[in-house]
């Protein structure tokens, strides 16, 4: 799997607006890639919004986008993303758009080109599937073991 990503260079990113901005790293070394409003909005409380962000992608074989909220904004104003992960599958190539939550109770404005949400890139394996009269057990022994079973 770590072959796959030392393979890939460069995420090819179009801009599908002269204002849109390529998804970027804050700091060299982040895993996330930060997603930008292309226009400004207004998020009332208990609200959602399909947010433009004026990019598409192209994913390499193999590698998966999740769109990831942003801790800032989830801490300071309730807003997350309200499909948690998104997923941006390889094959698609048209833009990538965020659904926004605002869980706060105050308004959440936004200026065209505020961090929205991040990006993260997983590598990822897609095996057919195949129906077994049985499972095979667990290694931990868990079973069937349901919500709560590991202890608090």
């Amino acid at each position: 799997m770590y072959a796959l990503f030392e393979a890939v260079e460069h995420l090819d990113v179009r801009l599908l607006h002269p204002d849109a901005r390529a998804p970027e790293r804050s700091r060299e070394g982040d895993a996330g890639y930060d997603l930008r409003c292309l226009e400004g909005f207004v998020l009332e409380p208990g609200g959602r919004l399909l947010v433009s962000t004026g990019v598409a992608i192209a994913l390499p074989d193999g590698v998966a986008g999740l769109v990831l909220p942003r801790s800032g904004l989830a801490i300071r104003h309730g807003v997350t993303t309200l499909n948690a992960p998104g997923l941006v599958d390889p094959t698609y190539r048209g833009e990538v758009k965020v659904i926004l939550h605002n869980a706060g109770v105050e308004p959440y404005e936004a200026r065209a080109g505020d961090r929205i949400a991040q990006l993260l890139l997983v590598a990822y394996r897609s095996p057919s599937t195949r129906v077994v009269d049985e499972l095979a057990p667990s290694a931990d022994g868990r079973a069937d073991s349901g919500f709560g079973s590991s202890g608090r």
